[in-house]
């Protein structure tokens, strides 16, 4: 290779200027008066010089945002959102999943059914049913409390369940005057007690739960004395546990008879009544009871693995919804439960009110403020259910 023309002083600066504006041949000629060609020619002597400059690689330029990527991110967008869209469908089908299964294994373990026979085939005949829940008798109620609508504690607990049976019977008796009356079907749906489920009853309640369950259970025990020994009708006792009776902290739905003072209370029950053949004590295992009373299937439960937060509507769009769900598997004509602390007469279904009247819970589930009562119902042979009506308390 030949030796350059180019002095080596005039090769080490171009290369100087070429380092100075980081390899922009263009400026670097600029600043040494030369023409770009002439610049370069110089770069070219100082290559055989054996002279680089050690400039900085140019920055590479992002690519221009393309319509395309614009429209694939809008599609990602797109796509995120259907995900969302299925995992909250996904969501609400696992929840109805669910509640087919607890209704599965709630009906599995009341799978039998108890009969309710005519006792004079040839005439008119119709069955009572008599509807107790929810009279938690160790409750402080205060007329503070209800802006003056309702006052509970112990003595009137023991009034109003003395006229429970009362006024129960007379409007058996009264009803009862153009059709015979030979069954009344006395559903205890639980909630006799508050227990001490909530924490601030253990300061609020009158009495322990122990102490709460015997006194509730004299109360019941000397209403069916008094039936019986004021009347010729057959009683046939329904008793289902409410949630306050148990002692765990959460309801345990397969096992929750084990838990609870209120299925000790019914068992107390059955066997003080154990001699007298005209009272019936119907304990099941599962959550349900069904009774046929004729050619008509009545379903009994307290009402707690009804799910109701307290929504528009009121509770009749979450109990037909369980109804639905329930009568998949096992088909009822009327079902009875409590827990609302509301008399509701929903044509499939008869929710109770309640004995200790309006509280701090019925304000909470936007009930309306009822004075205390307890359903009654008339079941007849040939016209299924005819007359519903309060039970009065006060």
């Amino acid at each position: 290779m030949s030796t350059p023309s180019l002095p080596k002083e005039l090769a080490q600066q171009a290369i100087a200027a070429l380092k100075e504006y980081n390899g922009n041949k263009s400026a670097a000629a600029r600043a040494l008066n030369l023409k770009r060609s002439a610049f370069v020619g110089r770069l070219q002597a100082a290559a055989i010089y054996g002279y680089v400059a050690d400039v900085p690689a140019p920055p590479v330029a992002a690519p221009p945002v393309s319509v395309d990527m614009h429209t694939a991110e809008l599609k990602a967008r797109e796509v995120r959102k259907n995900e969302g869209i299925l995992l909250k469908a996904l969501g609400t089908k696992v929840t109805d999943l669910e509640s087919q299964l607890e209704a599965l294994l709630a009906i599995k373990k009341s799978a039998f059914t108890y009969r309710v026979q005519p006792t004079a085939p040839d005439k008119s005949e119709a069955a009572a049913i008599w509807l107790a829940s929810d009279w938690h008798v160790g409750e402080r109620v205060t007329l503070g409390q209800t802006n003056g609508l309702n006052e509970y504690n112990p003595d009137i607990a023991k009034a109003r369940g003395d006229n429970f049976f009362v006024n129960a019977l007379r409007l058996t008796e009264m009803t009862g005057k153009d059709v015979g009356v030979g069954t009344v079907v006395l559903g205890l749906l639980g909630d006799f007690i508050t227990g001490h489920l909530h924490s601030q009853a253990v300061e609020t309640n009158y009495f322990a739960p122990v102490e709460e369950t015997i006194f509730a259970q004299s109360i019941i025990a000397s209403g069916i004395r008094f039936v019986l020994q004021n009347s010729p009708y057959k009683l046939v006792i329904v008793c289902k546990s409410g949630n306050h009776g148990r002692t765990t902290k959460f309801s345990e739905f397969g096992s929750e008879n084990g838990h609870s003072h209120e299925y000790f209370m019914f068992c107390s029950l059955r066997e003080m009544f154990k001699d007298e053949p005209r009272a019936e004590f119907i304990i099941t295992e599962g959550a349900h009871t069904y009774i046929d009373i004729f050619s008509k299937r009545v379903r009994f439960l307290h009402g707690h693995d009804i799910r109701y937060g307290g929504g528009v509507g009121g509770i009749t769009i979450p109990v037909n919804k369980a109804l639905a769900q329930w009568d998949k598997v096992k088909r009822a004509d009327l079902t009875c439960f409590g827990h609302f602390h509301q008399r509701i007469d929903g044509g499939n279904f008869l929710c109770n009110g309640s004995l200790i009247g309006y509280n701090a819970f019925a304000l909470s589930i936007k009930a309306s403020a009822e004075p205390p009562a307890q359903q009654f119902a008339l079941l007849d042979k040939e016209r299924g259910k005819t007359i519903v009506a309060p039970i009065l308390l006060d």
